[in-house]
């Protein structure tokens, strides 16, 4: 698909967005440089480290270190782990940070972190290339990527459960055919299901109430709350549940690892998305190199990189390559959804989840 094809599908996005918006040992990568690349805010080259709390699949944050650490020559280590989870680590770490950078999980997540006194703002110069609708003016997070929430459905799990098609609504899910047949993350470590969570606040007008209802409903259908987001894509690609909600990127590459009778749905009510972000933890010990480190993430050399580790977030830079495999914004139905909102009542909202539908699970 041509390069073209970026600046339109950006523009399907409601015009409310302007408001948006599992952990591993630590991945170290060889310090050697061959790039003379260099980023509008000044030169990414550089000695040191820096260490990224790291949400997306693993295979993309290790690519993701290995290039920064070949363009610029700044050790870069990370740790990945879903976003709620890195937000409670920043939490934990609070009074001698151990991260400098918190990459990627929606941006309502980076809100919460920086209301907590987590993450500080950043202005980077290469946000100027990034449309005003994927980063904070304030520069408290940045987009990078854009990932729409949609079901990831197994077919033949599907017809032994008796239903005919994959879901298509978020009514469909309550289907009482699906009994145990549904996995999504707990909205207290995953980002994806809290835009899940989200999702359904919007839908139901702000109405805690008929989104708890809803809620409650859906728990019993679900077989699990899993820790990280994209775990029940894998679920249902291993025929343990019919139906898993999660970003519809993560059911692409799932589906591309062997995973043939995966199917990707979006509810036809409206789905949520994320503005996968990224920010500046609030004294970490390599502020200069998080900088650095930032000024690459809003480049094109950087949001290239997902495609060839099966990553297909829609990137956010104008210039950057739209693929055939990323989901097509102008054939799905999106909510507004309000970062600053949504970040706001995080807190809230999954202490709720956590009391009247189920608690967080403890592995």
């Amino acid at each position: 698909m041509p390069r073209t094809r970026t600046s339109a599908l950006l523009l399907t996005l409601p015009l409310g967005v302007t408001a948006l918006l599992a952990g591993c040992a630590v991945e170290e990568t060889p310090t050697t440089t061959s790039s003379s690349s260099s980023s509008a805010g000044g030169s990414i080259k550089g000695t040191g480290e820096v260490v990224v709390a790291c949400t997306p699949q693993e295979e993309q944050c290790q690519a993701m270190a290995a290039a920064f650490t070949k363009a610029s020559g700044i050790k870069t280590s990370f740790v990945r782990m879903s976003s709620g989870e890195g937000v409670a680590r920043l939490d934990a770490a609070k009074s001698k940070p151990e991260f400098d950078v918190l990459y990627g999980g929606p941006s309502d997540g980076h809100v919460a972190a920086f209301n907590s006194g987590l993450i500080e703002p950043y202005v980077s110069a290469n946000a100027a290339a990034i449309p005003d609708k994927y980063k904070d003016k304030d520069g408290k997070w940045t987009g990078t990527y854009v990932g729409v929430l949609g079901f990831c459905s197994n077919k033949d799990q599907l017809t032994k459960a008796g239903v005919s098609a994959a879901p298509s609504s978020w009514a469909e899910l309550l289907d009482p055919k699906l009994k145990k047949q549904v996995a999504i993350a707990h909205p207290s470590t995953s980002g994806t299901s809290y835009t899940a969570v989200w999702t359904q606040m919007v839908l139901n007008g702000m109405d805690e109430a008929k989104t708890f209802d809803y809620l409650g409903k859906l728990h019993q259908n679900v077989l699990q709350y899993s820790k990280s987001g994209s775990a029940p894509g894998q679920m249902a690609g291993r025929g343990e549940v019919a139906v898993g909600v999660i970003f519809s990127h993560d059911c692409v590459k799932y589906q591309k690892e062997g995973f043939d009778m995966l199917e990707s749905t979006f509810p036809s009510e409206g789905s949520g998305y994320e503005i996968g972000a990224v920010s500046v933890v609030k004294g970490g010990p390599n502020a200069e190199n998080a900088k650095k480190f930032i000024d690459w993430t809003l480049t094109p050399d950087h949001q290239d990189i997902g495609p060839t580790v099966g990553s297909f977030q829609i990137p956010t830079h104008p210039e950057a390559k739209i693929t055939e495999d990323m989901v097509k914004l102008d054939e799905v139905k999106l909510v507004e959804y309000d970062s600053l909102a949504a970040g706001e009542k995080k807190k809230e909202l999954t202490a709720k989840f956590d009391a009247e539908v189920a608690p967080a699970p403890k592995e």
